[in-house]
Parts: structure tokens; C-alpha cells; sequence
């Protein structure tokens, strides 16, 4: 089979690979669409230690089902499916309660790390359990179903935090999470919903989306402008979608006291926390990891078109082109969100 295999840090290559085996309990298969993560152009180059090759990166995908395994009893040759990022190996503490995100024994497709190699679906044909299988609504089209992993980070990101109906929120980072934020927000009630950003396109696009209004963080002082916009007390939540140390003092700021922040970016491994405006003002952390069990209703949403995700789809290009696109991706051409490429 075709697949575009990081065979190098920085290069990519569109190569003849053996198709994977698959065993009694997994399904293989044959890939439609699958986007360009943020997480796969920054594990590119090596900084996160995530993506080491040779590997095939690619999470956020959909196709049919080509072959079954032999325990296979709830899914057919056929079946128009997505699946989840994470795949759990073997039932642990966190599993039995239904943090699959959190548990031990947790691989991510697409990851190759120091703990374990999970080749991904940026390939004609990808192997996945059983266990982690979405059937795919009547209607929606692969490249929308591919985009169910985005989805629901945002929504179980929103779902961890206590949003009472009409709360007050900001949503750090415009890019396509933080857009998905925005309008997870927005279905679960929330009220003043403020979007920051360097880049105003991307803040229109906010506004489109749910925001009421789009902040500049490189204009005045947004913690200010926040403030103002929230009765002077600050917002009730904050969510951080860029994971950089200037971003996360934003948000700790932006919030009342008493408020929370959650923080879904990592960009970098490390911050510099404001840890006395934490303590002295009784601000809440919380991090928010992946996703754990929002895809059916994700899903769903999807496909009433509750949740828009054609306004990030920059392109649907073939697999054979990865590589181009995952140049133009890394060096954060103007306009360029969402990228599917298509076996």
C-alpha cells in the first residue's frame, strides 16, 4: 500500500509500505480521509519527541472497513466508520472508569515515542481495535466524520469545567480548536463568549462562529479590555488553546477571582506560571487531555450541523501531495487551517 511516512525529521516521503496485520479483535481499514493535525506539523521537526521516525503520523480520520478480525461480531466488511485517537491496550484503573485518556496503557495513532510506536492512517489502509469504532451517520461525508477527533477536544474540554448557562468565557487561540471551543460554548449555554488572537481574520471568523467579540493581544491590553467587557470583574472561564507561557498569564488574568482556566494548548512543555495570581485570587487550573467518550454525540452534532467545520477546511488534496502540504503547513501559510488528505 501507499503512505506518506515521516522518514526523517523535516521529510516526508509518499512510499510503498506492507499493509498492516490485523488480529481477532481489530478491523483494518481502508482510509478516506484523514487531516493534517497541528500536533503532526509541530511533531515533524522533532520538538516534541512524539513523532520519531520512521512513523506515519495521522489521527483524525474516516474510511470503510476492508477486512475484520475473527472476534469481530458487532462490525462488517463495509461499515462507513470513524474511530478514535487513543487506543487502549488492556483495561487499567483510569479505563474501568472511563478515563481512556488517562490510562497506562493509552497509545495514540500516529505517535511514535519512547514508550511505544502507533503508525497512524496518513495510508491506504490503517489497523484499529473493535473497541475504538463510530459508525458514521447516514449523510455525513468522510471528510466531516475525519474531523470528529477536533471536535470532541473541544467538547470534552468544555465539559470538564463547571459552565453555568449564561457564564462568561474566553477562548485564548483562534485557530481551529479554539474555534471548535467557541461553539461548543455556545451549545451549552454560555453567554459572553470572548475570542483573542493575533490575527484579525481569525477573529472575524470567531464572531462568525459564536464570539461576541474578538480581542487583539498584541493591541492595548486585553486583560483590560476583558475586564471591561465583563462587568470589571473578569470572566468566569478562560480556555487556552496555544500552551505558550505569555498565553497562559493571559488567561489566569482574564478570569474573576475564582474563576477557572483550562488549559488545552502544549505547545510548550513547560510555562512560567503567575502562581501568586493563582493562589491570592483562587483560580482553578484544569488540563484538559484529548477526548474520553464525547465522539457519538460529537457524531451527531456533526451531522444536524450544529458543530460547522467547513469553514477550517483549507483543502482536500490527495495523499501523494502530503508532503507539500505538510511543508506549507509548518511554515503557517497565511490562511491555511485544515488540510485532508484523501489515499
Amino acid at each position: 500500500m501507499k503512505a506518506l511516512v515521516l522518514k526523517e525529521y523535516m521529510k516526508m516521503s509518499y512510499e510503498d509500505v506492507p499493509v498492516p496485520e490485523f488480529g481477532p479483535d481489530e478491523v483494518l481499514i481502508k482510509v478516506k480521509a484523514c487531516g493534517i493535525c497541528g500536533s503532526d506539523v509541530h511533531g515533524m521537526d522533532g520538538s516534541t519527541g512524539r513523532r520519531q521516525p520512521p512513523v506515519i503520523m495521522g489521527h483524525e480520520a474516516a474510511g470503510v472497513i476492508d477486512k475484520v478480525g475473527d472476534d469481530v461480531t458487532e462490525w462488517k466488511v463495509g461499515d462507513r466508520v470513524t474511530f478514535d485517537s487513543t487506543v487502549t491496550t488492556k483495561p487499567d484503573w483510569f479505563s474501568q472508569r472511563g478515563l481512556f485518556n488517562l490510562s497506562n496503557n493509552r497509545k495514540v495513532l500516529g505517535v511514535s515515542c519512547d514508550d511505544y510506536r502507533q503508525n497512524g492512517a496518513f495510508a491506504e489502509f490503517v489497523v484499529v481495535p473493535q473497541s475504538i469504532l463510530y459508525k458514521i451517520p447516514e449523510g455525513l461525508s468522510f471528510e466531516h466524520a475525519a474531523m470528529t477527533e477536533p471536535v470532541s477536544v473541544a467538547f470534552h474540554a468544555v465539559d470538564l469545567v463547571s459552565l453555568n448557562i449564561n457564564d462568561s468565557a474566553v477562548v485564548i487561540g483562534s485557530g481551529m480548536i479554539g474555534l471548535l471551543v467557541i461553539q461548543a460554548l455556545r451549545t451549552k449555554g454560555c453567554g459572553t463568549i470572548i475570542a483573542v488572537d493575533l490575527d484579525d481574520g481569525r477573529l472575524e471568523l470567531a464572531k462568525e462562529l459564536g464570539a461576541d467579540y474578538g480581542i487583539r493581544s498584541d493591541q492595548g491590553d486585553p486583560v483590560a479590555q476583558i475586564h471591561e467587557l465583563t462587568e470589571g470583574r473578569g470572566a468566569d472561564l478562560a480556555f487556552e488553546v496555544v500552551g505558550i507561557s505569555e498565553t497562559v498569564k493571559l488567561g489566569v488574568n482574564a478570569v474573576r477571582k475564582g474563576g477557572t482556566v483550562c488549559l488545552i494548548g502544549n505547545l510548550s512543555p513547560s510555562i512560567e506560571l503567575p502562581l501568586q495570581a493563582v493562589v491570592t485570587r483562587q483560580v482553578k487550573l484544569v488540563g484538559s487531555c484529548a477526548s474520553a467518550g464525547e465522539y457519538p454525540a460529537c457524531l451527531e452534532m456533526l451531522k444536524r450541523e450544529k458543530i460547522k467545520v467547513d469553514p477550517f477546511i483549507s483543502a482536500v488534496a490527495p495523499l501523494s501531495e502530503g508532503a507539500s502540504w505538510f511543508e506549507r503547513s509548518y511554515n503557517r501559510e497565511a490562511g491555511l487551517m485544515k488540510v485532508i488528505l484523501k489515499p
